[in-house]
């Protein structure tokens, strides 16, 4: 089982593609390349937190379509979230339990749980246009291919992050 990370599909939303200059000719265009990526990466058992803004309508006929065991913490733009069963929706900020501690929100934040101690930050809503800031980035679609991050990759990038305030040391 592996966990995933990624947010900002924006699934069914014309505009997010003249928004975000994303290289699709149409919604549908975008949803097949974005469904095909996810379960590429995700498999049925893994875990995925998308971290807000999933879709435009109706979220229903997505999830049937995805891998995984999806957990959403709504977004901007998630209004009809409340189709989904509540296994599925989460608060809108969550600490992982990991080592180490991963905060999750749809918002980036300047400090987090445990920031000052070398804890993580997982956002989205920035598109890929806000720099990380100590160990905290934005796991967006639109910052990795169009695709998921797993756990592993998160890992990778925070080696190469440094925390603002560390008083573990």
């Amino acid at each position: 089982m592996t966990t995933w990370f990624t947010a900002d599909t924006h699934f069914g939303h014309e505009n997010i593609i003249k928004y975000c200059n994303r290289p699709f000719a149409n919604v549908k265009a975008m949803d097949d390349l974005l469904i095909l990526n996810w379960n590429s990466c995700v498999k049925p058992e893994d875990y995925i937190y998308h971290l807000g803004d999933f879709c435009m309508g109706d979220p229903r006929p997505y999830f049937e379509r995805l891998n995984g065991h999806i957990r959403i913490l709504p977004g901007s733009h998630d209004k009809e979230l409340n189709k989904l069963p509540p296994m599925n929706i989460f608060p809108k900020i969550v600490t992982l339990n990991e080592v180490p501690k991963i905060t999750l929100c749809h918002y980036a934040m300047r400090s987090w749980p445990l920031s000052h101690y070398a804890s993580w930050h997982l956002y989205g809503h920035h598109h890929g246009k806000l720099e990380p800031y100590g160990l905290s980035f934005d796991v967006g679609v639109d910052c990795w291919n169009y695709a998921p991050i797993s756990l592993e990759e998160v890992s990778a990038k925070m080696a190469h992050l440094q925390a603002i305030v560390d008083y573990r040391k």
